[in-house]
């Protein structure tokens, strides 16, 4: 069985629970894992609470060098991390390696930050004396860090690099599917001489393990990416006490391509933020809008694109020019997709291509890759967000209705256009109602950019130099008795 990580050290659940880990390949267990109640929520915590007296008074140099000899550590057993994630979340090989990747480069973005954090002085009135002020700046404690199954090692790069690097402790709670990767990154950074108590894991389900997390009086900033309805749960057990939130939530993104676009360019874009980790992304191509003049020959690339990927276990590589696709990660996952698109067919949506659980593999959460044509506004498959290989695809006739239905979405996380036209770039940038927009590029969270949502996707922001100040409090200090 794989142990949870508190103060240091692998520890089982004190109720003795446990549950399995499914290859969703297989449907296979591959593993076990404790499913902690509130008394192994609380430990961790309170472990927390004790490192962060060190921790957060530590040389930031001593923190980066200690966070570097981390990063080091994963860096070196890439492999077999990238082979763990591929066996518990699904997705190819090569996309586990990326996200392994991108989690070392998003750490040590932070760990660059760690002795450059900035407060500020002021000259005061004279009014009562001579004096000036400060401002500065403090690690706020501990911290909660919940991360859901999509990429669940980039994502806990995103909340453990500002906060460890900032001179906080962390207690991180992977999805109940997926936290075999994280619990070994865990133990590597303990083994490179991160203090007891600096990083910890808990593993369990949201409703309990999450819960007691999340209300913990002793949490004073909670960090969390999932579904919009759990982060309005998040939000109203963290509001009591007044903790610093931030929620990166779901997300519906609209694409829009315009008559001079560079059409190979955008359909590979459209077909890779979409389709990339079989659709299980947030931060997604989820509605493409493509002006008529150019609609059929767009919509005829774009099927044969993606008519090239090819399901089967993520361990294993497709024929050239065939892409693997790897199963979704749960087979409910699946059931919600099927009921999506069941909705939108029934109402008159054409599937262009894919369609559903396809005949094989047998075994395993697969499901189609699947383009669709004149899919109701208001259909599910376009109002809900949809977390898995589906594509609907529309015709306009101008930049005013493909703002006005991109815009028509309870979401507002990212967005994109193609085209070289600097008039429509412009209002793309101002009308478009989401956190990030591209331009000609396909959907990818920079860690040098901050990141998040409007609307239902979410407040507040992760990546970027911005998001450190979440894990900070400010303090104004007035320094007086200065004579004449």
């Amino acid at each position: 069985m794989a142990l949870m990580f508190i103060d240091g050290v692998p520890v089982a659940a004190r109720s003795g629970a446990e549950r399995p880990i499914i290859d969703p390949a297989t449907e296979e267990p591959i593993e076990t894992v404790p499913v902690a109640g509130a008394e192994d929520v609380d430990a961790a915590v309170q472990a927390a609470q004790r490192a962060f007296a060190d921790w957060s008074h530590r040389d930031a140099d001593d923190r980066a060098h200690i966070l570097r000899a981390g990063v080091e550590r994963v860096r070196a057993e890439l492999p077999s991390l990238a082979a763990l994630l591929c066996h518990e979340q699904g997705k190819p090989v090569a996309e586990a390696s990326g996200e392994l990747s991108h989690f070392l480069h998003g750490v040590e973005f932070y760990i660059d930050l760690a002795s450059k954090i900035r407060g500020s002085y002021t000259a005061l009135p004279s009014s009562l004396g001579p004096a000036y002020g400060m401002v500065i700046k403090r690690p706020i404690g501990v911290c909660a860090a919940i991360v859901p199954y999509n990429f669940p090692i980039t994502l806990l790069g995103t909340k453990i690099g500002p906060a460890l690097a900032a001179g906080n402790t962390v207690v991180a709670k992977p999805a109940e599917t997926t936290p075999l990767t994280t619990l070994r990154i865990a133990e590597l950074f303990a083994a490179a001489g991160l203090p007891p108590g600096v990083f910890n894991v808990v593993t369990g389900s949201g409703p309990v393990a999450g819960e007691a997390l999340v209300s913990h009086p002793a949490v004073r900033r909670v960090a969390f990416t999932g579904g919009t309805e759990t982060g309005r749960r998040v939000m109203a057990l963290a509001g009591p006490r007044f903790k610093r939130v931030s929620l990166e939530l779901g997300g519906s993104d609209p694409v829009i391509v315009c008559p001079d676009a560079d059409l190979d360019a955008a359909v590979k874009g459209v077909v890779i933020g979409r389709f990339f980790n079989a659709g299980q992304a947030c931060l997604a191509a989820k509605r493409v809008y493509v002006f008529a003049e150019i609609y059929d020959q767009f919509v005829e690339q774009l099927v044969a694109r993606v008519r090239r990927y090819e399901l089967g276990p993520g361990w294993t590589k497709a024929a050239r020019p065939n892409v693997r696709m790897g199963p979704l990660n749960a087979p409910a996952v699946r059931d919600t997709l099927s009921a999506q698109l069941a909705d939108a067919t029934a109402r008159g949506a054409r599937v262009l291509c894919g369609g559903g659980v396809p005949p094989e593999p047998e075994r395993g959460f697969y499901f189609a890759p699947t383009v669709v044509a004149d899919a109701p506004h208001d259909s599910r498959l376009v109002q809900e967000e949809v977390f898995g290989p589906i594509l609907p695809v529309f015709r306009v006739a101008s930049l005013d209705e493909a703002i006005r239905l991109a815009n028509d979405s309870a979401y507002g996380l990212g967005s994109s256009i193609w085209t070289s036209n600097v008039k429509w770039i412009h209002r793309a940038a101002h009308e478009l109602d989401a956190g990030m927009t591209w331009v000609n590029q396909l959907h990818y969270g920079y860690d040098e950019l901050p990141f998040g949502g409007l609307k239902d996707s979410g407040i507040g922001r992760e990546h970027g130099p911005e998001a450190i100040e979440y894990y900070l409090e400010t303090k104004s200090v007035v320094v007086g008795g200065l004579g004449e």
